[in-house]
């Protein structure tokens, strides 16, 4: 991050210095390429401190007066990292919402597609029967359906909801 440094009625110490340079580092890590001006200055009996950070096509600022140069300099960075996470926030925010967007579009494409079969599950046919398939369905409130060996017959047989939500459907082949 590249740090300007300036004073205005106050001359700018060394440790002022590397306490703004050790500070900015926490704005830093939210940037790869960063620029800040940061002015210090003393008006009556306050100390005031001034810092503005330019990353990313973006401007950050922030202004506190306090009795001491160091607590302000606190407050401008703690302002700054708040500024910049809302930020972020509210970017990743619209990304995600475009990428909703985009699903969105998807979809509507997937409901266009007509007489193709889109979707496939795979799941273990069990022996049982017709009275047990009735509990392991209620078992399952999201399940419309059950396919499953019919031991009294030997052969694959569905047990399906109907429509009163009630009762219970048999599908057995003649065959």
């Amino acid at each position: 991050m590249k740090i300007k440094i300036t004073g205005k009625e106050l001359k700018v110490t060394e440790a002022m210095n590397d306490y703004v340079e050790k500070k900015l580092d926490r704005i830093a890590k939210y940037f790869e390429e960063a620029e800040s001006e940061v002015t210090l200055r003393t008006e009556k009996n306050e100390q005031i401190a001034e810092i503005y950070v330019t990353a990313s096509g973006e401007k950050y600022r922030a202004v506190t007066e306090d009795k001491d140069m160091y607590a302000a300099i606190d407050k401008d960075i703690d302002i700054l990292e708040g500024q910049i996470r809302k930020a972020k926030t509210k970017r990743e925010k619209m990304m995600k919402e475009a990428s909703i967007k985009t699903m969105e579009t998807n979809i509507e494409k997937v409901a266009e597609i007509k007489d193709e079969i889109i979707k496939t599950s795979y799941y273990e046919i069990k022996p049982m029967l017709p009275e047990d398939a009735v509990l392991k369905l209620q078992e399952k409130p999201s399940h419309n359906f059950l396919v499953f060996i019919n031991v009294e017959t030997g052969k694959v047989n569905a047990i399906h909801r109907l429509k009163d939500g009630k009762n219970y459907g048999l599908v057995e082949p003649e065959a």
